[in-house]
């Protein structure tokens, strides 16, 4: 049996389905809020400032992300924005730091 290199055209359908499946709650919560482009969630950095419009954030906290160790703080920090834009309890966002609940939490805000 040949082993798969990771570049193979599986491993990258896999990735691209993995990543709209992840987007998709990102683009409810835009639709909610009722921001000009939610399809934003589906292209990355500009799903970034979807989550900023979603969190009333202003855009120059991209800047902020681009710091080593302070950009854990400020995603925290808009993630707590965005649940309470979702009309949800802020400590949701601190839960974005565990693994496997950082799936589950922008379903829950989008869906819930």
């Amino acid at each position: 049996m040949q082993d798969l290199p990771i570049s193979s055209p599986m491993f990258l359908g896999i990735e691209i389905a993995i990543y709209i499946l992840l987007a998709i709650p990102l683009f409810v919560m835009g639709q909610k809020t009722e921001q000009d482009y939610p399809w934003f969630a589906f292209i990355p950095i500009l799903n970034v400032v979807l989550m900023l419009q979603i969190a009333d954030k202003e855009l120059w906290w991209i800047l902020l992300l681009l710091i080593p160790c302070v950009n854990i703080v400020i995603m925290v920090m808009v993630w707590m924005a965005i649940a309470e834009a979702m009309d949800k309890p802020e400590w949701l966002g601190i839960l974005m730091l565990v693994p496997v609940v950082n799936v589950i939490v922008p379903f829950y805000l989008a869906f819930g």
